[in-house]
């Protein structure tokens, strides 16, 4: 007889956003995983991720929902209890939102992921924990570049930006997410937690519900899809590097799967030199893909805005062997086949839900 294999517990908040929709999907589809999805539903699309996940599985054992805000310290540690591996997708993600509500910020993003740590620490199972972070924890970085086309900004250094890279916040997000960043960082030193921080430059793909704010590539996509205004912040010729989600999953089991050299560390985290895309360019290759032209204008830089960010993944590389595999036209093409799926989500967009954080409520699968 074979040896048993025993079932992973995974445990993800955020489990019904962008990427923990696509996250937990992984999960389930591998067959190994019981998943436990802790999601306060706040954010527009997430309960359509929800609903289609537990369509999906509706016959399974392995999937149990709570509707709980990471706030919650109480939640938090009830929905800790059994999990070997935790996930923290659960956040604040926008600039403009922490500049005008500072003090939301920071209780979801310091507050909450704290919540998550503490409930990690107390349940005594050792969970694998990743935490993903964001670039913005490197601040504006050099105003200077590597010279411009009419097109693109160049970046200073071909392999772009690497976790040595000072810390410098320049927004109350990029403090939140940073402070975050570096309790996750340091749970692995003082308690032995094996923990794993994503730095993430521009993820995108299906599921995703980009606004101005938040989901860049998606919200220009679907905004020249449903012919409506967008306006750009700056020239656009800003540059990013765009990471297919797809992808993404891939480096998060292969940050699991190596865990003697991934604990404790920090890693920059995109789709690197080979992937990298600016405004102006998106604009022109949305319109090769759908045939459909943004209308666009102009306003200033806001605060914080880097002109070039790419990431320097080479770190996570050399740890674990990962690497991209979708450029920037094929991550398109996928977000496009998605969106002609579910074109009617877009007609008439969902209203966020402002959750209070008073408690949670458990629903089946």
């Amino acid at each position: 007889m074979g040896k048993k294999v025993s079932m992973r517990n995974a445990l993800v908040f955020g489990g019904a956003g962008f990427i923990g929709s696509n996250w937990v999907r992984h999960l389930l589809e591998s067959g190994d995983t019981a998943v436990h999805v802790f999601d306060n539903l706040g954010r527009a699309g997430v309960r359509h991720n929800l609903k289609e996940i537990q369509n999906a599985y509706a016959r399974s054992s392995r999937l149990k929902v709570t509707i709980g805000d990471i706030r919650d310290a109480a939640a938090v540690e009830r929905a800790a209890q059994g999990a070997t591996e935790i996930y923290q997708f659960a956040a604040q993600v926008a600039v403009t939102t922490s500049v005008a509500d500072p003090r939301l910020d920071f209780s979801t993003n310091v507050a909450g992921t704290f919540n998550v740590l503490e409930a990690a620490r107390r349940s005594g199972n050792r969970p694998f924990l990743l935490f993903t972070s964001t670039n913005k924890v490197y601040g504006e970085l050099d105003p200077a570049h590597g010279g411009s086309t009419s097109t693109r900004y160049l970046p200073p250094d071909p392999h772009g930006v690497s976790e040595v890279q000072p810390l410098d916040f320049h927004s109350p997000y990029g403090c939140s997410k940073g402070a975050a960043d570096q309790y996750v960082r340091d749970y692995a030193r003082i308690y032995g937690l094996p923990t794993v921080v994503f730095r993430m430059s521009c993820i995108a793909g299906p599921q995703q519900f980009g606004n101005e704010d938040q989901g860049w590539v998606a919200h220009f996509l679907y905004s020249a899809l449903l012919g409506n205004p967008v306006t750009i912040y700056g020239d656009g010729r800003q540059v990013r590097d765009v990471l297919c989600v797809h992808d993404l999953m891939a480096a998060f089991e292969a940050a699991r799967q190596n865990l003697p050299a991934t604990a404790g560390q920090i890693y920059n985290i995109g789709g690197g030199p080979q992937n990298t895309v600016s405004i102006l360019e998106l604009l022109r290759e949305i319109k090769r893909l759908t045939g459909s032209s943004v209308e666009y204008s102009f306003s200033p830089c806001r605060p914080g805005d880097q002109l070039v960010y790419v990431s320097d993944f080479r770190k996570l590389q050399r740890h674990t062997g990962w690497r991209p595999r979708m450029n920037v036209r094929a991550t398109l093409q996928c977000m496009y086949d998605w969106w002609q799926a579910h074109a009617g989500l877009f007609e008439e967009a969902e209203r966020p839900v402002r959750a209070t954080g008073a408690g949670s409520v458990e629903v089946a699968a």
